[in-house]
This record gives C-alpha cells, sequence and structure tokens, in this order.
C-alpha cells in the first residue's frame, strides 16, 4: 500500500509538471469565453443588417428563367441547396448555393469579383469610404480567422481603419462578406478560445493531430486529477482529538495546494471529462437512429415555374411597404413559398451563441420578423402548421416507428433550450418507440426539423454541458450562474497555477543540484602519478 501511495505521489507530481501549465491555461482561458465567447463570426442579425435593400423594381427575370441562364437543376435545391433573392453589386441577383449566381435585371451570370469589386463591397458593408479600406492580402487557405471557411476560399483580406480595428473578409465567388472581426474580439479570442481549443491555425489544420492531442491531453488532465483526488484522502492525517488544522500535513504552498485541490479537484475533474467528451472520443454518440426523408415536410423538389414574375407593388402591398433584405424559395407540405426576411429594426443586437460545443445539431433560429408569403396568392401565412399535419407526415415518411408522443412546447425541456432565445419556439416534439429512443424536434413555423436527439446524446447533454458548462435550469438562466462558475473557476485556476509554480521550482531545485554535483565532478583533484 505504501508503494502504490509513492507510485501515486510521484505520478501526480510529474504529470503535474508535464501538463499543469495546460491546466492552467484552460482556467484562465475559460473565465475569458465566459464572457466573451467563441471565435470571431459575422452574425446572421448584422449580415442581413448591412444587406442593401432588395430593389424588387429591377427583378426582369423570373426564377425559372434565372435557373436555366445557370443551368441549375431543380433537383439541386431537393438534396439541400438554397436558393435566394438579394442584393449583390447594388443590382438583385439569384443566388442558387452549390451552383451559380445570375443578376436578375438582365441575366448575366456572375463570375468571381476582382480586388477592386471586393473593396467596393467591403467599403459599402463597413459604411465607410473607400480610401478607408486596405486590402491586406488575398487568402487562398485559411488564417486564423477562417479556420472553418476552407471551401469559402479565396477571399479578400481587408483592414478598415476605424477605431473598432475592423477586419473584413469578402468571398469571390460570392460577392459578399462573409467574416468581420474587431481588435478586441481577436483579442479575447487570443487569450480564451484559442489557447482553451488549442485553435492555433498551423495546428488545427492538421485535423488529425489537433484531434489526438486534444483526445490524450484531456486525459491527461482526468488521470491527474483522480491521483490528485486519491492524495487527498490517503495524506490527510487524523490527530485525536480531531482538528482540521492538525489534519492537513502539509505547510507553505503546498499546503495551500492541498487545500484548493481538496475543494475544487473534483469539479477539476469533472471538467477535464467533460472537456474530453466534447471531443467525442471513439464515436460513440454516433449511431443510426430515426432517418427522416427529406420530403417528409416539404413533398418534394422546388418547382421554379410556380413563382412568378417579382410584380414590385403586389410585393409592396403584401409588405405593407416594409423593405425587403433576403428572399428564399421554399416548399413546404407540397406548397410553394417566399421565406421573406424584411429590414430588422433599428437598435437590435446580434445574440451571441451561448454554447460554443454542442453534442447535437440544432438548427434554426427565432426569427420574429420573418415572413412566409404564398408563391400563388402573395398572401402572408401567419398561423403555424398544425401538429396533426407535421404528425401525419411523419407517419407516412416512417411507418415503420411508432411515434408514442407529441407535445407542442411553448418554452424549453431540457434538451432544446436557449439562455438568449436564439432557437424558436413553439416546438413540436415528437418522441419515436424506436432502439435509440430519438426525439424529434420540428418548427411549426416553417415545418422543418430544427433537431434530432438520441438517447445517446440526451446523456452526452448531461456529460458534457452539464458538467462542463453546469446548465442546470435551476440557475443556468440566473445571474447566480456566472458568479458560481467564477468562484469555482477561479478556484481552479489557483490550485493549479500553484501546482505549477510548486512544479517550476522542484525542477529549479533539482537542475540546480544537478549542475552542483557536475562542478564538483569536474573540479575534483586529479589522481597523483
Amino acid at each position: 500500500m505504501r508503494l502504490l501511495n509513492k507510485l501515486i505521489m510521484l505520478g501526480h507530481r510529474y504529470l503535474g509538471i508535464a501538463i499543469s501549465l495546460l491546466v492552467v491555461v484552460w482556467f484562465g482561458s475559460g473565465i475569458v469565453m465566459m464572457y466573451a465567447g467563441g471565435m470571431p463570426r459575422l452574425a446572421p442579425e448584422l449580415r442581413l443588417e448591412r444587406l442593401p435593400d432588395l430593389d424588387t423594381s429591377r427583378v426582369q427575370l423570373t426564377l425559372a428563367e434565372a435557373a436555366a441562364k445557370a443551368d441549375y437543376d431543380a433537383t439541386a435545391g431537393w438534396s439541400g441547396g438554397r436558393v435566394s433573392l438579394l442584393m449583390l453589386m447594388d443590382r438583385p441577383a439569384y443566388r442558387f448555393t452549390g451552383g451559380a449566381t445570375v443578376f436578375a435585371d438582365n441575366g448575366e451570370v456572375m463570375e468571381d469579383v476582382n480586388l477592386a469589386q471586393a473593396t467596393t463591397i467591403a467599403s459599402r458593408f463597413a459604411n465607410v469610404p473607400e480610401n478607408q479600406i486596405r486590402h491586406v492580402g488575398t487568402l487562398t487557405s485559411p488564417d486564423q480567422w477562417t479556420l472553418g471557411q476552407g471551401r469559402a476560399m479565396p477571399q479578400y483580406k481587408f483592414a478598415v481603419d476605424d477605431e473598432a480595428g475592423t477586419e473584413l473578409y469578402v468571398r469571390a465567388s460570392a460577392g459578399e462578406v462573409t467574416l468581420r472581426t474587431t481588435s478586441q474580439q481577436r483579442f479575447f479570442a487570443w487569450i480564451g478560445v484559442i489557447p482553451h481549443w488549442l485553435y492555433f491555425a498551423p495546428l488545427r489544420v492538421n485535423q488529425p493531430l489537433w484531434y489526438d492531442i486534444m483526445v490524450w491531453t484531456s486525459s491527461l488532465a482526468c488521470v491527474l486529477a483522480i491521483m490528485g483526488l486519491v492524495l487527498m484522502v490517503t495524506k490527510l492525517r487524523r490527530p485525536k482529538p480531531f482538528k482540521l488544522s492538525a489534519a492537513i500535513p502539509y505547510t507553505g504552498w503546498m499546503r495551500w495546494h492541498y487545500i484548493t485541490g481538496s475543494v475544487f479537484g473534483l469539479f477539476t475533474l469533472t471538467w477535464a471529462f467533460s472537456g474530453l467528451l466534447s471531443m467525442e472520443p471513439y464515436t460513440w454518440t454516433q449511431v443510426e437512429a430515426v432517418s427522416i426523408p427529406r420530403d417528409v415536410f416539404t413533398g418534394g423538389a422546388l418547382d421554379f415555374s410556380k413563382y412568378g414574375k417579382v410584380e414590385p407593388a403586389v410585393w409592396n402591398r403584401a409588405l405593407e411597404g416594409r423593405g425587403i433584405k433576403e428572399v428564399d424559395f421554399t416548399r413546404i407540405q407540397d406548397g410553394h413559398y417566399y421565406l421573406v426576411r424584411p429590414a430588422p429594426p433599428a437598435g437590435v443586437e446580434a445574440a451571441r451563441r451561448e454554447r460554443l460545443h454542442q453534442p447535437y445539431n440544432v438548427n434554426g433560429r427565432a426569427e420574429p420578423d420573418l415572413l412566409l408569403l404564398a408563391a400563388d396568392t402573395m398572401d402572408v401565412k401567419r398561423e403555424a402548421f398544425s401538429t396533426e399535419s407535421l404528425v401525419a407526415r411523419l407517419e407516412k415518411g416512417v411507418p415503420n416507428t411508432p411515434i408514442v408522443e407529441q407535445t407542442l412546447l411553448t418554452d424549453y425541456d431540457n434538451y432544446y433550450y436557449s439562455r438568449g432565445r436564439i432557437t424558436p419556439l413553439p416546438v413540436l416534439r415528437v418522441k419515436f418507440q424506436d432502439a435509440m429512443q430519438t426525439w424529434l424536434y420540428v418548427d411549426p413555423k416553417l415545418s422543418q426539423p430544427l433537431a434530432s436527439i438520441n438517447k445517446y446524446n440526451r446523456i452526452e447533454r448531461w456529460a458534457y454541458n452539464g458538467l462542463h458548462s453546469l446548465d442546470f435550469s435551476f440557475w443556468y438562466n440566473n445571474a447566480s450562474w456566472y458568479w458560481g462558475m467564477l468562484v469555482l473557476l477561479l478556484g481552479g485556476l489557483a490550485s493549479s497555477l500553484i501546482g505549477l509554480c510548486l512544479g517550476i521550482a522542484r525542477m529549479r531545485r533539482g537542475a540546480a543540484r544537478n549542475l552542483g554535483a557536475l562542478g564538483k565532478h569536474g573540479t575534483r583533484a586529479a589522481p597523483a602519478e
């Protein structure tokens, strides 16, 4: 038993020396991320705000005519592509995601924008003269801020001469801004999310190496925390009569390391373990669940002929004179609709992503100003699709999987939720009787699935979000969450920082002893001849 205890002590000591700096970084950067969030991004609200209003009077082509110009197969939208109408370079244009972009005024197919055009696009987005826009470079591969945009290259990068230190990225093939960063966002990313996730561009672009490093360091941090908790118990003295101050076996900084480790060690373990789970090692949650055919809620591919010529007077009457930012063409329950995003009210702030890792995908976002216009009548559909129609389509689409429960939620539950209320409500929750106990969440306003969550996803929700973010409903939506998390993170930071300093001191003492022994050996008198 003494030998085992000695081995655990040595393992904790030297493993701590090896990775305690990384643990310190995780705690410190975690505090930053709690307030500053993740990597800079172009929020959908800001993108929509900066889009010019659509000039319907200049739209001369129908959707079918534009599709023919683009040589775009109608079934491409069926496979997940998006078809939209918006203003690009001061001209109305049909954009076929995965295909071409066709200007709606004369049918010209848009080519990649050149540097001069990209400069104009950036200056209009930033609302500054072009002489305040400086071309930094043209990216053909991702840099630190575009790591998730490998397929969006090439991009022009610009620096804006403004107080915020803004930098903009313009995608050549799309002709629009894809990312906006400010000096403040970049600073907090460098001390927050980048060191926390080791999101350094040279490492992150090597996905297998980055993944292995994250998994192994998280695993070692778990081992380190477990050994510390074992030592907390085995090293505790038991004086009679019992006195806490006498029970702690150390003095000086080692005593404080023992105390902080005893108080915050369990949280350190749960954070290391849940951080490991965020990497989904062994792909344990990637299982076969209920597969929902794409035509269940749509009824099939878009029929471009269902969309007639854009009549400005009709559109103005339908939208009551409100400006239009963007129009999507969509098929819902066999009907064809325009999905219209009007100009947002002034002062609308971009919603912040509160969970930077989600064990399962949650699609869609709350857009209270979104309008659904029937393509045949141009009437605004104000009521949601009925629960009966949604359930009937699911029963027909997956006939061999019984539905055991359907509930229209007007508020979030423990698996579909958002502190900032950025995901749509109400939502229909459908529970299936399949081997993986799948729960499907459907947006009744647009008749589209938002999330599919199996039993392993629900376990990971508690094992990751519950342990890593402590987002339990009784306090996650209160200001007390910030104070509680801050206290726990500071405690873990103090314990790991003291451990790091003790490890450095031990290494210095060891190096000094070795140098002293080497010096003594080097100056030893030569033997007499």
